[in-house]
């Protein structure tokens, strides 16, 4: 069938994005879907800073690549031996699938599958096709998932049934800021209820994160940004306090409102500088946690002795360290209960053709999540 997506040729175009264009809006040919594959057809697909990193060449893939890893739609059919949906499911797409056989797997953390490490740095869907065609030329698929774009194939191990009652486009921001931010704050960093918290980076997967803190009934929740007009939405969503990081003596400032540091740190910027400030504002015997991705050279440099001398915990978080069959879900029920208000991080809807100026938006930090919206 024929479906329309939004191509990338070429990584590190020129910015503006508004006038480079670096994603081409074409034409595109889609196998029918394989053995263990489902025929999505999109509803809502959110721009976020992964996909940036791939389009500025932060996070080198291989071209021509189908961008778009955080979604919801329907199912439209099915391939063989699909046994666990059904045509008119709705869905939320995951960006990590799990083969449920490996060693990460078995262990019960999902986001580390091995073999779907493997599918995405070659491109391919876990089920190891490549469905996607232009003008009869093979297209990478984008970890799995290639959302934008009106119809795509993927394996069923990319996604999770949800309740067809939650409106797809704020069910869209489940498959990554809501899996990756709430999930770094209380899968990841483990916050009880009564500890202190910040997070540095109010994106929409940074702001995501605060929600959770504050859905976990954290005492003090600290919001770190550059941007004003982020720590203003991050002290009206309910943030205790909101700090600029480049201001003079912040880190003392919040270390002296914290008695000594934050219980958790959760950095959710991508940048090396970002981590350094979340592990310094981190208290003796504390947590910082990280699930920015930075550009792969970049270097992060602590004391080695600090480790050992405040007990301080370091710690990645891939996804959230989510389980997403367990913890959509979850998530979306929080949601929908008012716990976590998702849809305040929507500001802006979009057309697919307009997804040029949504990526110059987001380089620009003028934006939290914009979600494409399909017909």
């Amino acid at each position: 069938m024929k479906t329309r997506i939004a191509l990338l040729r070429e990584m590190g175009k020129a910015r503006p994005y508004t006038d480079s264009k670096p994603l081409e809006i074409v034409e595109a040919e889609l196998d029918d879907p394989g053995p263990g594959e489902l025929l999505i057809k999109m509803a809502a697909a959110g721009l976020c800073h992964s996909d940036l990193s791939v389009i500025n060449g932060d996070r080198p893939r291989d071209m021509p690549v189908a961008l778009g890893h955080e979604a919801a739609g329907v199912v439209e059919a099915v391939g063989p031996y699909v046994t666990r949906f059904a045509p008119g499911d709705h869905v939320v797409l995951v960006f990590a699938p799990s083969c449920g056989h490996c060693v990460p797997c078995a262990e019960g953390r999902p986001a580390l599958c091995e073999p779907a490490a493997v599918a995405a740095g070659k491109g391919a869907l876990i089920t190891g096709s490549k469905r996607i065609s232009v003008g009869g030329n093979p297209v990478n698929h984008h970890i799995g998932v290639s959302a934008f774009s009106d119809y795509a194939v993927v394996s069923e191990a990319s996604c999770v049934k949800i309740d067809k009652s939650i409106p797809l486009d704020q069910a869209a921001l489940l498959g990554c800021a809501v899996l990756t931010g709430v999930g770094a704050v209380l899968n990841s960093g483990g916050l009880k209820t009564g500890q202190s918290c910040a997070v540095v980076g109010l994106g929409g997967v940074g702001l995501a994160g605060l929600l959770g803190a504050i859905a976990a009934g954290a005492r003090t929740v600290v919001a770190v940004d550059l941007a004003k007009d982020k720590r203003d939405l991050a002290l009206k969503l309910g943030a205790t306090h909101a700090i600029n990081p480049t201001e003079e003596g912040a880190v003392q400032k919040l270390r002296d409102l914290t008695g000594g540091g934050v219980d958790l740190a959760v950095e959710l910027a991508g940048a090396v500088p970002a981590l350094q400030f979340a592990y310094a504002i981190t208290r003796r015997g504390g947590t910082t946690v990280t699930a920015g991705l930075p550009n792969p050279q970049a270097e992060f440099k602590i004391p080695a002795v600090s480790l050992t001398a405040n007990e301080h915990a370091l710690k990645g978080s891939y996804m959230g360290s989510c389980v997403p069959v367990r913890d959509i879900p979850r998530f979306a029920q929080m949601m929908v209960q008012g716990q976590l208000p998702i849809p305040e991080l929507m500001t802006h809807r979009l057309k697919l053709e307009e997804i040029n100026e949504g990526f110059e938006r987001l380089a620009a930090g003028e934006a939290i999540r914009q979600v494409v919206i399909f017909d």
